[in-house]
């Protein structure tokens, strides 16, 4: 069969022993897209006012739980590899060989950081907005696990950036084809731009309360619908398409129904990165309008006319005191003049009282002379 011209080599082996250490590539694309997530959510969180090692304290939770989830999506869906006519039940535990559902990963991983987000106390919606596009890098790593593993590889093909997969790893039905369409190559490329878009969305149009975080869900299912309709490994199907398409279809309209529905909403929700929901984000301007009434505590406003009655009522304490000397130099004059016409009274009865004296002094005088006062003088 003709060659292409070109195509990408797969490695011959997916693991590399360091001693007694085996270093398997699909696990190292894992913990390496992991360590990029919590990076990235980590610097795009604390950007935002949130506290440092928050993302790193939700990990915890929700790392372990998408494992668990995206390896249980795959058992379940593929349920035959482990559980039909090749019995090998232990093989569902082995992870390291390849076998994790990005919905199973992702729905489990919410529930981890659901988990997480309670005990600190944040909004889950504000963790999946500062996490998304990290989310979205992982992705991108993790999808050359794959390559290193040789699977979930597309459709034959001749195209230069065909990647060539080894005989042990072909399908049943097309042994003798060398070159395949690297899906897996497709999907990081894709899981790229998803992240640039979503950190380009979320600025230009201000994305918030888990808008970024749905945008990244809706972006992605329309590139996996597609890598999905170019692979060639078994799967189950429904309508003539696989589970996988209907799942991506689904999440989809899911997706852009929660756009849709919260499209008016741009506030940070209380509690999102410790602050008070009314903070704005780093590099918006601050809110500088009054406080109108409604905004106000219920009895602000008798509040507020006490604290204006004390001046007055200080002031005309301090008038009162100035008013009283006056008040007490009225009085006193006021009765002084009461008691004026007394002391006339009193002078004109002594007054009147010598005279009478006088007369009758005289008339003695008068009565034992037989003249009048005087004339012996003359």
């Amino acid at each position: 069969m003709q060659q292409p011209l070109a195509s990408i080599p797969s490695p011959s082996q997916g693991v590399v022993h360091l001693g007694p250490l085996p270093l398997r590539g699909y696990a190292l694309m894992i913990i390496l897209g992991v360590i990029v997530a919590v990076w990235l959510g980590e610097r795009r969180w604390v950007a935002r006012g949130g506290t440092a090692g928050t993302v790193v304290d939700i990990a915890v939770w929700a790392v372990p739980f998408g494992l668990v989830g995206g390896r249980l999506y795959h058992v379940i869906t593929d349920y035959q590899l482990y559980f039909g006519k090749n019995w090998h039940p232990v093989g569902a535990l082995e992870v390291w060989n390849g076998g994790l559902g990005i919905w199973g990963a992702v729905a489990a991983g919410a529930l981890g950081a659901y988990l997480g987000c309670r005990r600190r106390g944040i909004s889950l919606r504000a963790f999946a907005d500062a996490a998304a596009p990290g989310i979205a890098l992982a992705q991108a790593i993790g999808r050359w696990g794959n390559w290193f593993n040789q699977e979930l590889y597309g459709r034959p093909t001749k195209l230069p950036w065909a990647v060539k997969i080894d005989p042990a790893h072909r399908p049943a039905n097309t042994p003798d084809i060398a070159t395949y369409h690297p899906t897996f190559l497709y999907e990081s490329l894709w899981c790229i731009g998803v992240a640039l878009l979503v950190i380009w969305a979320e600025k230009r149009f201000r994305l918030a309360y888990g808008r970024t975080f749905a945008l990244y869900v809706a972006a992605y299912t329309v590139g996996r619908a597609w890598t999905e309709w170019l692979r060639v490994d078994p799967a189950h199907h429904v309508l003539g398409l696989r589970l996988n398409d209907w799942t991506a279809l689904i999440v989809f309209l899911g997706a852009a129904a929660y756009m849709y529905f919260y499209r008016d909403r741009t506030e940070i929700p209380e509690g999102a990165v410790g602050a008070p929901a009314s903070e704005t984000e780093p590099g918006s301007e601050p809110d500088t309008e009054p406080e109108t009434k409604s905004d106000a505590e219920p009895g602000s406003e008798s509040v507020a006319a006490a604290e204006a009655e004390e001046p007055a009522e200080e002031e005309a304490s301090e008038k009162a005191p100035e008013e009283k000397p006056g008040e007490e130099e009225s009085d006193a004059e006021a009765s002084d003049d009461a008691e004026t016409p007394e002391v006339s009274d009193a002078e004109d009865e002594a007054e009147q009282d010598g005279e009478d004296a006088g007369k009758e002094k005289a008339g003695k005088e008068k009565a034992s002379t037989g003249a009048e006062p005087g004339e012996g003088k003359q």
